[in-house]
Order: C-alpha cells, then structure tokens, then sequence
C-alpha cells in the first residue's frame, strides 16, 4: 500500500468516477526472443517456438506444423507473458502467503455491499484465503436488509444517534435479516472451488468439501436502555464474545460468522451495532488485521485515494472534524480518557508483540474499569465494547467514510495492529490488499508500515537497484558499491513493508554553507505520491541540523 498525504477532508460522495483502479505490474518482467525460447507443454516434450513451429507427441507420433509466424508469435508470445506474469506474482506474493498463514482476520461486510452483486466474488475470494490459512470471522452487515422489511412492512425505520431504535417491529425484522443473511453466506461459501482441470479418481472424486461456517450464541449483550430521554427498547450493546468458544471453532477449520444479534443474561435477543460487534471481536480475539468493506473508496479533498495513514495522522484527522461529526467526538470522547497503561497480550497466532510494539500498545491501550456498557454515564469505557458508528450521520454520508475511519483509528489503539478500508466494488479486492506491497484500499496501521530513515549496510543491494535504470539512462552517474558504502551515512531512505521504494544523499558543504542533493531515486512504481518530497524536506532539516551544529561547536571550542 502506497502512502498519500493525509488530508484534513474525506469526501461527501462516493467518488466513484474519479477512483481509478491500480493496474498489477510486477517488476522486471523481460519478453523471451521467440526463436530461441523452448517451452514444455505439461512435461512432455518441449516446443520450440518458431516461424515454423513442429512438435512430436510420445504416443500418437503426429506432427503439427504452424505457418505464419506473425501469427502464431503472437500468441505464443501473449502466452509467454502470460506466464511470466504468474510466475511473478507467486515470488512477490510469497511473504505475504507467510506472513498471513494461521493469522486471525475480522472481516466486516458493510450492509451496502451484502444487499449487491459484489457480494459473491467476496465470499469466493475468501473461500480462497481460507484455503491458504486464514482464520476469518465475518461480521454482515444488515441495516440496509432490515430497512427494507421494515419498508416493505409498512413501517419506518427509527434512528438516534448511532443507534437503532429497536421496536418490536423492528426487531422482527433484524431477526428475519440476519436469518437470511446467514443461510445466504453459508450457502455461498459451500461450494468447493472449480477443479475442472484437475484428473480425480475413486474416494478423491472431490478434492475440495467446501468451506465449514460455524455460528451460534457467541455474543452476550446487555440492553442499551434509556438514553437521554431516549427509549431503544431492543437495542442492545456488545457485553461479552465468547472467545474460546469461537478460537475452538476457528482451530477446527471453521469461518466463524457472527451476526449483530445479541443475547442477554435473561434469553432476550437484542439488536445490536453491527460495527460495535466487528470491533468488539477483533479487540477481543486479538486479531491481527480488522477488515472493513465498504461501498467507495475513501479519497482526500483532491479526490485520490488515501492509501495509507500512520494511527498518529488518522487520529488528528478525526479530532479535526470533531464539532461537526457526533462519531468523531464520540472517538476522542473514547481515547481522551484519563488513565492509559498498558495490556500485554499475546496475538492470535501465537505470536508476541515486539518491544516497539509493546511500548506502543502501552503508550495507547486504555485500562478499562468495568465490563457493563460503553458508555455507563460516569466516563469509563468496557474493555469488551467496540466502537458504534451509523445513524442518519452514515446513511447520510455528510462526513464521507469519517465514522469508518473513526473505527479503524479506535481498534488500532487497542491492540489490532492494521485496520483496512476497502471498496467491494474493486473486483478482487481482498487478493489486491493483501497480496500486493502497495494494496488498492486504505490502511491504519499502528505498527511501522512506511517510513523515512539513515540508511544502513544493509541497504545497499536496495539503493544499488533504485539508482541502476537512471545511472543506465546517464541521468545519474554511476557509483560502485564501494563508493555508495563510502557515501552511506549521506543516504536517507524510505522502506515501506521491509523494500527501499526511495532514496536520496545529502553531501553538505560547511565552509561554503551549502549543500548538494545527489542520488535522489524513487522506485517507478511509487512515482507521484510525494516520496521525492518527502525526502527533499528530510534532506533540508537534515541540512539545517548539520549547519546548526557546526556553529555550535565552532561558537564553544574556537
């Protein structure tokens, strides 16, 4: 995921005209001359490709002859790259499929997308992520499914805040939702893959069962009550997630789906926040990514797509809106609390925090003082409530996706590392974020994602491969790894996901109070996205410093 410069404004539609999609451009990717190039067809003999193009088959011992090289060349060329590409994605996707193995994914589906035809290709891509390891537990949405009973019931539907005024009406229609919804998913995700092309015998007739979904009464929730003069009647808040329960059910090979019903102490069944829930559950599970997808993607005033923000750049950009959104003074009502320490845990794949990673979730995790309701009316906040967001401010879109990222910002400070926004309507989405560096959604990371640094040792192969195509061009001059070692405390460097995507060296000069910029390279498929300005204004603090100090010590010791 690229980073872009945060904006203090989100987008009041959804620009969907102006979102242009990332087009998948793997690197270093060089066309075979078609003469010399011999490919294998399934291991049996190879085919040389040429104007006159003959291949011999061990059994049948016929011969095919092709004339016209123009264009049989082309296609078997087409076909080359073809491969090339295949081959390349698999390389550059092989960390991720590490990285990702037996991690713990919540997965919110927003209303808008299960009310589309987006819905199936999502729930098919993750049938395929669960297949390489991915432990998921899916929230739907279903405010958009419920309004449409209630519509079609004769009934309005009744909001205050970010809640629900659950009636019994109402109520009879989130249950005839969710139920729905439900059966919906689980019939979906029964199929197996199509394994057409794959030659299967006796017990092994179908390699593939299909995907198990689990669900059941893993949410205790308690009423919401009287509010402010408010009656939500059925309406509930997040109390406790059963999470043994559900980690047993994910460890026996399950996608776990939790629906935004709750059950109370005394057999209710209560209406419940459906973002409330997703977060509540990843905050419990200690999962490692919450998911979000939504209808549009989320763009700044200039209508690009932000792609990623620091927790530190998002929480300013929410405290900034504030006065004008109820979700985001809700937010630094939540993490304006008095007393922050820290909860040392353990993330759901085992795996322990590092020390840079502790010390963040110290410096941000809030000790929570009761475990009874979100906001019980003496300022504490319960360490199993999520975050709320929707009402008329959601439905409305006045603050563009300011509530979502408002979620993402809210679970980021309680121990889920990265939140991603995504548009469902990006066909592909989920592989497109997760397998690729730069992603096509947006990203609130807590842990380091991208960030500007001294180069070190290390970073030499990576430098040497940013500076090769503008050395080789003349509009750089080249410099052996001898020489980029001598120069190497010169260099800044940008890393995003462990790869150097920039760099630049700053040579000062003191006697002449200057200073040169040299070596300044961005990877091109970072190119346009500030990373050149970024490393200039490191460059120029960097200067200042320099110049800073040498009139320090000239002005103590001479």
């Amino acid at each position: 995921m690229a980073t872009s410069s945060p904006s203090s404004c989100l987008p009041i539609q959804n620009h969907q005209s102006c979102y242009r999609k990332p087009n998948f451009s793997p690197s270093s990717i060089t066309k075979p001359k078609i003469s010399r190039f011999t490919k294998k067809i399934n291991g049996i003999r190879p085919i040389k490709l040429s104007s006159s193009l003959e291949c011999s088959f061990n059994d049948c011992g016929k011969k095919l002859k092709v004339m016209g090289e123009a264009e049989s060349g082309g296609i078997e060329a087409s076909s080359v790259v073809k491969d090339e590409l295949f081959v390349s994605f698999f390389r550059e996707s092989w960390p991720y499929f590490l990285a990702h193995r037996n991690s713990t994914f919540v997965l919110l589906i927003s209303a808008e997308i299960v009310d589309s035809p987006h819905l199936d290709p999502i729930l098919m891509d993750i049938s395929l992520l669960h297949g390489l390891g991915i432990k998921f537990v899916l929230v739907p949405g279903t405010h958009v499914q419920i309004d449409k009973i209630l519509s079609e019931r004769g009934r309005e539907p009744k909001y205050d805040g970010r809640y629900r005024i659950t009636d019994s009406d109402s109520l009879k229609a989130a249950m005839d939702a969710a139920g729905r919804i439900r059966i919906m998913i689980e019939a979906k995700l029964s199929p197996g893959p199509s394994l057409s092309g794959v030659r299967r015998h006796g017990d092994y007739s179908r390699l593939y069962d299909g995907v198990s979904v689990a669900s059941g009464n893993f949410l205790a929730a308690k009423r919401r009550g009287v509010v402010d003069g408010i009656d939500y009647v059925s309406t509930g808040e997040v109390k406790k997630i059963d999470v043994s329960r559900i980690r047993e059910r994910l460890d026996q090979d399950c996608i776990v789906l939790l629906s935004n019903l709750g059950y109370s102490s005394s057999g209710e069944v209560l209406n419940c926040n459906t973002y409330e829930v997703a977060t509540a559950c990843a905050m419990a599970l200690r999962a490692e990514k919450l998911i979000c997808i939504i209808d549009g993607p989320i763009l700044d005033e200039c209508g690009r797509l932000i792609r990623f923000l620091t927790l530190q750049d998002a929480d300013m950009l929410i405290r900034k809106r504030a006065k004008q959104s109820e979700t985001a003074a809700n937010y630094v009502k939540a993490v304006d609390q008095e007393d922050f320490s820290g909860l040392g845990y353990i993330t759901s794949n085992g795996k322990v925090p590092s020390q840079k990673e502790e010390s963040f979730t110290k410096s941000y995790t809030p000790i929570f003082q009761n475990g009874v309701g979100f906001d019980n009316g003496n300022g504490l906040w319960s360490s199993e409530q999520g975050f709320a967001i929707g009402g008329q401010e959601r439905l409305s879109r006045l603050n563009g996706y300011l509530s979502e990222l408002a979620a993402a910002a809210f679970v980021c400070r309680v121990g889920v590392q990265r939140v991603h926004l995504l548009d469902g309507t990006v066909g592909g989405v989920l592989l497109k974020e997760l397998f690729q560096r730069d992603g096509v959604g947006t990203m609130v990371a807590s842990d380091l994602y991208e960030g500007t640094r001294m180069a070190k040792v290390t970073d030499i192969s990576g430098i040497k491969r940013l500076l090769q195509p503008l050395e080789e061009s003349g509009t750089l001059i080249r410099r052996t790894e001898k020489e980029l070692l001598e120069a190497l405390d010169s260099f800044i460097v940008v890393e995003r996901e462990g790869q150097i995507i920039a760099c630049a060296a700053l040579l000062p000069f003191f006697e002449e109070k200057s200073g040169e910029v040299a070596a300044i390279a961005v990877s091109p498929d970072c190119r346009g996205q500030g990373q050149g300005d970024k490393l200039l204004g490191m460059k120029t603090l960097r200067y200042s410093y320099f110049c800073l100090v040498r009139a320090v010590k000239e002005h103590i010791f001479y």
